[in-house]
């Protein structure tokens, strides 16, 4: 497994692996939440906006991607970091592995390098958010397994 620089021509791949990753997770959130909440974050569905959110965040000038690129050319997961520097802070704001290559230690892989890079960047310290629903059990066992400790946090949702 290579990881290597986010290039346009990855866009279609990261975004089919993405989608394709945070299904179990999606269907999780559409059962923690009532439906005239979840359909109020997800009018159009969740594909819709998670395939908008990837092509915003793989475009964005202040975002660093990477690319896992398996054997045969094919990206299989990726790494999006944000850095804040006035708190000196090095954000992960979005990853995935594609799920025929998830439970292989790549999510793990992808975050020490994304964590290596903000150390070079002069970053003291890192974050990442991720859900407390089940469908974000394994990216919470990948955080806590990497080193980062959890803050519980309780944020409440009412249609209006």
């Amino acid at each position: 497994m290579q990881i290597e620089p986010y290039d346009p021509h990855h866009l279609d791949a990261v975004i089919g692996l993405s989608l394709r990753a945070w299904t179990p997770v999606f269907d999780s959130i559409q059962k923690a939440l009532s439906t005239d909440v979840y359909q109020a974050f997800y009018p159009d569905h969740w594909r819709v906006s998670q395939q908008k959110a990837v092509e915003d965040v793989c475009a964005a000038e202040d975002t660093n991607v990477w690319v896992a690129i398996e054997e045969t050319g094919l990206p299989v997961g990726f790494v999006a970091v944000k850095l804040h520097s006035e708190d000196s802070m090095g954000e992960i704001y979005m990853v995935a592995v594609d799920p025929v290559f998830q439970s292989q230690g790549l999510g793990s892989a992808l975050i020490e390098f994304a964590l290596d890079w903000m150390r070079v960047a002069g970053m003291s310290i890192a974050m990442v958010e991720t859900g407390g629903d089940p469908g974000h059990a394994p990216a919470r066992h990948t955080y806590e397994k990497v080193g980062f400790e959890l803050l519980p946090v309780a944020r409440y949702f009412k249609k209006l």
